[in-house]
């Protein structure tokens, strides 16, 4: 008998990358959708929200200071009002990382994956092709590295933001009840003396609300640094690690050719 047998080794690898494209269709279109991404986005949206909270104190701070009599308070009413910049900065990245957490799966499992299976199956049929075979698990370990950069991130986020959470939420508290208690006086102190009654209150006086504004504006520097660190740094050190172990998978060489051909160099004879 002259029947081809099947090689069972072909056909798994014309039957896995079939399978495995259909899957991540599968998993792309019903599953990595912003409904199954909730927890993720639930909690930047969490995160969103002690944002502006915290930049809106630190605005009600910067004003009720500068109400102090005197210049005492003014550097600290500017310090206060700069934090706003850097609250912008975290929350552009804040919904920078809210879009990709859909983005990257859809483009992952809808896209690259199925772009993988496609190239592996072509370098089965095609023997030519079969140095592109690498290629194709490169797109496909980028697919998966791609997905998994911000749940990474935002896990490793978490575990940092415990220990600082609570820290955070007293000192946007207590930056509210300070600034509404002197714009309470001094909004509603058209008498001088009520207003001065009302310092006279505060143990030493402008100095002590000036101490006591210094003190908010530092808890709201730690709060605004650990918020850029799990916001902004986190996830490009997890990028950096990722590409790092995707050199280091597939051995790509690190070194950069050099700007300045060798033969340049050369003095002429």
């Amino acid at each position: 008998m002259n029947e081809k047998q099947l090689d069972p080794e072909k056909v798994t690898n014309i039957a896995l990358p079939i399978l495995l494209c259909i899957v991540s269709l599968i998993v792309g279109f019903f599953f990595v959708t912003p409904k199954n991404s909730g927890r993720y986005i639930s909690y930047l949206d969490d995160k969103k929200t002690t944002v502006m909270e915290l930049t809106a104190a630190s605005t009600a701070a910067s004003v009720a200071v500068s109400m102090v009599p005197g210049d005492a308070g003014t550097p600290i009413a500017e310090k206060l009002a700069d934090l706003s910049g850097y609250s912008m900065l975290i929350l552009c990245a804040l919904f920078l990382e809210k879009y990709l957490v859909t983005i990257t799966g859809a483009a992952a499992f809808r896209f690259l994956i199925p772009m993988c299976c496609i190239g592996y199956l072509a370098t089965v049929f095609n023997p030519k092709w079969e140095r592109y075979r690498q290629t194709a698990w490169k797109i496909g370990i980028f697919a998966l590295v791609l997905y998994a950069l911000i749940p990474v991130s935002v896990e490793t986020s978490k575990m940092i933001e415990k220990t600082y959470q609570d820290s955070i939420q007293e000192t946007i508290n207590t930056a509210k009840e300070d600034a509404a208690e002197i714009q309470d006086y001094a909004g509603s102190s058209e008498d001088e003396s009520l207003w001065s009654k009302f310092i006279s209150t505060i143990e030493g006086g402008v100095s002590g609300i000036t101490a006591q504004f210094e003190q908010t504006l530092n808890n709201f520097i730690e709060a605004i640094a650990v918020l850029i660190v799990t916001s902004c740094v986190i996830p490009i050190l997890v990028l950096v690690f990722m590409v790092w172990i995707i050199r280091m998978t597939f051995g790509i060489d690190r070194r950069m050719p050099p700007l300045i051909p060798a033969g340049m160099l050369q003095r002429p004879h």
